[in-house]
């Protein structure tokens, strides 16, 4: 296929102009691939809420994780939510973070109400390679970010180590004894 074949200018007119052409091949694909998605999803609405958005459902936040030799740093992403809506646990060397928002709205106007929920939670859980001093653990929540600092044991501080990184081909070569 030639590149020019996907040029703009090489269409049917009427396809430039939005116009539909129901017998066209990607016109048939599109609906084809619109029928399949709806299927699929159809399945996971909850009959109750219908269309309605929920605003963090099935939201998985964004999170970093840092480590130094003194303590393990998690970051969570959180927007529009407050530090009553999370929840921190630290237990068995796992940190779940877990969170929860609900939201309503209400309106009235002459001869009509109308009134919307949602609903939404996300909960994360961190396995910790390293022991952590669990009366120490401090979690702060500023502008709609989490963090969650965890200072190490003085025995996990003994086990990190940090290893140098070489370019390939710069390293020293060893001496050997003759």
């Amino acid at each position: 296929m030639l590149k020019t074949s996907l040029a703009p200018w090489r269409r049917p007119l009427g396809l430039l102009r939005g116009e539909r052409h129901e017998d066209h091949p990607m016109e048939t694909f599109h609906r084809e691939v619109d029928r399949l998605f709806e299927d699929f999803w159809r399945g996971f609405e909850l009959p109750m809420l219908g269309r309605l958005e929920r605003p963090m459902a099935g939201m998985t936040p964004r999170m970093d994780l840092t480590e130094d030799e003194e303590r393990i740093q998690v970051s969570l992403e959180l927007p529009g939510m407050d530090e009553k809506d999370v929840e921190v646990v630290l237990g068995d060397n796992v940190l779940t973070i877990k969170g929860e928002k609900k939201a309503e709205k209400e309106e009235a106007e002459k001869g009509y109400a109308y009134k919307e929920r949602s609903f939404g939670s996300f909960r994360r859980s961190i396995p910790l390679h390293a022991e952590v001093v669990t009366d120490k653990v401090e979690a702060t929540f500023e502008k709609g970010v989490l963090t969650v600092m965890l200072p190490k044991t003085p025995e996990a501080k003994k086990a990190y180590k940090k290893i140098p990184v070489h370019v390939s081909g710069k390293a020293k070569k060893l001496k050997t004894a003759a």
